[in-house]
Formats: C-alpha cells, sequence, structure tokens
C-alpha cells in the first residue's frame, strides 16, 4: 500500500510521498512514488501514484517516452503540454494506453489494474493546479475549498487535514500538516512507511523550493512524531471525563 497526499494553498504545493512497497509480509521494498518533471523558471509538475508499481511505471515510461497525436502526429509529453490540464488529460491517455496494452493478460491472472496518480504544478504564466487522475484516465481537480487531494491508504490521515488546512495556510504550516498527517497513517497501517518524499513548490517561482527525503532517524521527524503523540496524550488528559452515568450509578 502506499500514502500520497497533495496540498494546494495560496502560497504554493505540498508533496508527500511514502515509498514502501509490499507484495506480502516477506517482501517488502522502497521505490520512489514522487516523480518531478521540471524546467527551471518555465515549469514543474511533480506526479505521485498509488496502487499497482508495474502499472504505474509503465504509466510513467508512456509519459516521457510520449504519445504520439494521430491527427497531427506530434509526440505529446509533460514536458510539452501546453497547459496543466491537458498534461493532466495526456497522463489519463497513458493510463488508458497501458490499460489496452496490458489490461488483458492482467485480467487473466485475476490482478485488478489498479492505478492512480496525484498530479500537481505550474506553466509560467498560468496559475497553479493540482489534480487526482483515477484508474479509468478521468481526474478531478482540487479546489479552494478543499485544498488537498489524497491517494492510497488515505483514511488514516484526513481527519488531520480536515481539521487543520485551508487554503490560507501559510506553506510550510501545510507541510508540517501534511507530515503529521503521514506519521497518522503510517502509525495505523505498516504498508506506508520511510523514506518519505517531500516537494514544495513556491506559486509563481516553476521550481522547487524544497526538494528532499526524509531518511530513517531524521531529527525533525522523529521530533514532530515525538511531539504530535504528547499533544494528543495532553489534549486527551485536558478535556474534562464524561458527566454521563448509568441508571444504577445514579440511583447509588
Amino acid at each position: 500500500m502506499t500514502y500520497c497526499c497533495g496540498i494546494l494553498v495560496r502560497d504554493g504545493l505540498v508533496m508527500i510521498a511514502d515509498t514502501r512497497t509490499n507484495a506480502g509480509l516477506d517482501n517488502v521494498s522502497t521505490f520512489r512514488k514522487l516523480h518531478i518533471f521540471s524546467k527551471p523558471g518555465e515549469r514543474i509538475m511533480a506526479i505521485a501514484s498509488a496502487g499497482n508499481l508495474a502499472i504505474s511505471q509503465s504509466v510513467l515510461s508512456t509519459l516521457t517516452e510520449g504519445l504520439e497525436d494521430p491527427n497531427t502526429g506530434e509526440v505529446e509529453t509533460l514536458m510539452n503540454a501546453p497547459t496543466m490540464f491537458q498534461a493532466a488529460q495526456r497522463i489519463g491517455r497513458a493510463i488508458r494506453a497501458v490499460h489496452a496494452t496490458e489490461g488483458p493478460a492482467l485480467k487473466s491472472e485475476d490482478v485488478s489494474f489498479d492505478v492512480s496518480f496525484l498530479f500537481g504544478g505550474q506553466i509560467k504564466g498560468a496559475r497553479m493546479r493540482l489534480f487526482m487522475v483515477y484508474t479509468a484516465g478521468n481526474f478531478i481537480e482540487c479546489t479552494t475549498d478543499t485544498p488537498y487531494l489524497q491517494i492510497g491508504e488515505h483514511k488514516y490521515g484526513k481527519p488531520v487535514l480536515d481539521r487543520a488546512m485551508h487554503y490560507d495556510v501559510e506553506l510550510y504550516e501545510a507541510l508540517k500538516t501534511g507530515l503529521i498527517s503521514m506519521d497518522s497513517t503510517m502509525r495505523s497501517n505498516l504498508g506506508v512507511g520511510l523514506p518519505i518524499d517531500v516537494l514544495v513548490v513556491r506559486n509563481e517561482a516553476c521550481e522547487a523550493d524544497l526538494n528532499h527525503r526524509i531518511e530513517a532517524g531524521e531529527p525533525y521527524f522523529h521530533d514532530l512524531r515525538s511531539r504530535w503523540s504528547a499533544a494528543l496524550r495532553a489534549a486527551h488528559q485536558n478535556i474534562p471525563r464524561p458527566p454521563y452515568k448509568n441508571e444504577k450509578e445514579s440511583k447509588t
């Protein structure tokens, strides 16, 4: 399993992805799931993947090599897409192309075609955008009302984002909240784990403000995990005990 989170706030974009993959308790590996396509100052795009690793790698390779437009003969990649919207469409076409090639063989082995992507970034002169692309190749876009998207094992980290995240959160505060969301997921699901890849992009910069891998034992992330656990325990202790009593206790 995996967990990836994208957060789009007024100041910019945060994308976070774990690196754990497993095909059983005795077959755990590390693979990068956050991939960056950039030409500094002109465009920066990032894709985080969840689902079947072989499928996601095939889709990424297809996007890197390009898809030929049957009408113009042009080879379309993310790096020559004129808009973020059209780049998201190309991801969808790449998913469908891989499905057309590999889907029948997977079906014959009773393996589901399972893949999803978070896709975010900015092209110079246009606004920053964040999309979630589904298995069918269709997608939705992040909005200011709910400025984050998740894929993979998202249910454990979602409550943190629901309570703390809004569009006007400062960029590195958004990163902090995203890391707490990741920690909450790691606490509850052994299929999500370190290292964690992090990308931060400031609005209008079109280049990475931070491109970092958090390894096991990194002091800041270890401190964040400890402080968050302590804060939850303290909050629990500071809330008054429920005043309710059952009928027997009330009579006595």
